[in-house]
């Protein structure tokens, strides 16, 4: 219920705000500030999950969401810049609180065998509320303006808070017990004697997963930003209805992933190539994507390169979510700024580059630097597979394309 409001005041509020700032400049200016709220939202992420419980952050999350949502709602009609601006700072910093807070939390509430069946789930549950948000935004919009879009949103919110607070899951694991925290100090002890360590304290590998992510981030805002501009140039008279078909292709495959997943993996690890794979074949089909297939050819690649991205999505988050619990908050909030930067500066890029360069051109080349970025991380999960140290044992970890072994530790 949450991401279906989410996706139809996507473009709700991007429609918005054309109205309320008159100029494409506005619309741009208020993505941005969205988009910066959520990054500073992810730096500051671990610190605030430290101080609380991740069921008060995701509640707090969205009463404050809906609550800026009602306010718009309430002021469709004479809203001033400044509310608008507080409004979407609101609502930015909101949605990356609540995605790192429920992220981190999936262990705790399901337990760290189902974790990647219970990602699979929130995948399948984002896809359809994307399908559904996207197609009913319009007749929403249409039937009682700008309001009444704002309005669905912020009792979507409400609707999350209630069950949110009505089942009350367990979010946090107590304080770990001995074996845990030897294995925790073990793994530290032995990564500092390990000679090669990533930024900021983390593995390379693990380190090297959450840059991609944001690589990953930095080529998808090209195909977001390009897909209306082919939808206008192959179907004048229906662009919604192309855009529509591909969403709905794309759906299909991400729910396909999750089916696939569960069978396969039986609860347990995938390792860093999985999602190095995952994340290139994705960035491969994108591009197809853009290669003016017919209706049957196209609708069959988005269905693939759908299935690709549940598959990294899937495999990726229950990659980090393997991090003891005091240490999954601090990665999901350095995972969601790493995507909600890539996502920003993709975005503003690939405007402008879509001014003088045409879709498919601008397509393969952010989606060809995500395909450099998958490949060089490939080549280094293959020389640390090579290179065993005290600290891989620790670790468990297989870096191989089929499941892993072990609980290995975060940042």
């Amino acid at each position: 219920m949450s991401g279906y409001g989410n996706y139809l005041n996507l473009i709700a509020l991007s429609l918005f705000s054309y109205h309320v700032t008159g100029s494409a400049f506005g619309v741009g200016a208020v993505m941005a500030l969205r988009l910066f709220s959520g990054v500073l939202a992810g730096l500051g992420s671990a610190a605030l999950a430290a101080r609380t419980t991740r069921l008060r952050i995701m509640v707090g999350a969205d009463i404050g969401q809906g609550l800026a949502m009602t306010v718009l709602a309430v002021f469709a009609d004479r809203t001033p810049v400044w509310l608008l601006g507080c409004a979407v700072v609101v609502t930015g910093a909101g949605n990356v609180c609540f995605t790192v807070a429920l992220r981190s939390a999936v262990p705790a509430m399901v337990g760290p065998e189902a974790r990647t069946r219970a990602n699979g789930l929130l995948v399948t549950g984002r896809s359809i509320a994307t399908v559904l948000g996207f197609a009913s935004a319009a007749p929403v919009i249409a039937f009682g303006g700008y309001g009444a879009a704002f309005a669905v949103n912020a009792a979507s919110f409400a609707v999350c808070a209630v069950a949110l607070l009505a089942l009350r899951p367990r979010t946090d694991t107590e304080d770990p017990g001995p074996e845990e925290r030897g294995q925790e100090e073990g793994a530290e002890r032995a990564g500092r004697r390990r000679v090669w360590r990533g930024a900021a304290g983390l593995p390379g590998l693990l380190l090297g997963m959450i840059l991609l992510r944001g690589a990953d981030a930095f080529a998808s805002s090209s195909h977001n930003v390009a897909l209306p501009v082919v939808a206008h140039a192959a179907e004048p008279s229906g662009p919604a209805l192309f855009m529509t078909r591909f969403w709905v292709a794309w759906a299909v495959g991400t729910i396909a992933a999750h089916f696939v997943l569960k069978r396969a993996a039986k609860g347990s690890e995938w390792g860093e190539r999985a999602f190095a794979w995952g994340t290139l074949a994705m960035s491969v089909l994108f591009v197809a994507a853009f290669t003016g297939l017919p209706v049957a050819g196209l609708m069959a690649v988005a269905a693939c390169a759908g299935f690709a991205d549940g598959w990294t999505e899937i495999v990726y988050t229950s990659r980090l979510q393997a991090a003891p619990d005091r240490q999954r908050s601090r990665l999901f909030g350095m995972s969601a700024t790493a995507e909600t930067a890539g996502f920003a500066v993709g975005t503003v890029l690939a405007a402008a580059a879509l001014e003088v360069l045409p879709a498919p051109t601008v397509v393969g080349v952010f989606h060809g630097a995500a395909v450099c970025a998958a490949l060089l991380l490939l080549a280094f999960a293959a020389t640390a597979a090579r290179s065993p140290s005290p600290i891989r044992r620790s670790e468990g970890d297989t870096h191989g394309t089929g499941p892993g072994t072990g609980t290995p530790p975060g940042a």
